[in-house]
């Protein structure tokens, strides 16, 4: 099977394999750009303890916060379905955008504008420097998917990953089932 190349707005799957790895184990990560300089992505299926509000008090508003990757885990990204509110956005790819306004964005959360399933947020970023990640895939470390979700930001965090390793099949089907802590099997 041929592999599909890292593209802006294209799904990066853990492997299986990378079990040892806390920053990645199991996690499906939405890529936000990719060029021959460095890839940047945010990890889709890593909610925090945290909502908006413990990040932001003056924006009463409970969103789940996700650690996007182990990259400046002290700074607050986002990435969304509304570009029409949110000027200076970046079409990532299916209706997806990254970053905006971010005085447009809390004055929409405070009037209630915005729907959970509309946006989601991130402590850090996932990013990869010159040929880094191109090293990564031939290792096998990840594979790539097209991201073919109607609205990625409504999928159920706990499944997506597992979601993606039954449609690619095979062997996979069995990593899909397995514990997250193997010893548990």
């Amino acid at each position: 099977m041929t592999m599909l190349p890292p593209t802006k707005g294209r799904l990066l799957i853990a492997e299986p394999s990378i079990l040892n790895d806390d920053s990645f184990k199991r996690a499906i990560i939405l890529l936000t750009e990719h060029t021959t300089q460095s890839s940047v992505g945010f990890i889709l299926n890593r909610p925090l303890e945290y909502v908006l509000e413990d990040l932001i008090p003056d924006v009463n508003c409970n969103f789940t916060i996700y650690q996007g990757g182990p990259v400046e885990q002290d700074n607050l990204y986002f990435i969304h379905k509304v570009p029409h509110l949110l000027k200076d956005s970046v079409e990532v790819a299916n209706g997806i955008y990254w970053g905006g306004n971010f005085n447009a964005l809390k004055k929409l959360l405070v009037d209630d504008l915005i729907k959970p399933t509309d946006i989601r947020f991130f402590l850090g970023y996932s990013g990869w420097g010159t040929n880094q990640l191109k090293e990564e895939l031939g290792t096998q470390s990840w594979f790539i998917t097209e991201n073919d979700f109607k609205n990625i930001l409504a999928e159920d965090e706990e499944a997506i990953w597992k979601n993606k390793l039954l449609q690619k099949g095979g062997e996979y089907k069995i990593w899909a089932n397995a514990p997250a802590d193997i010893q548990m099997n």
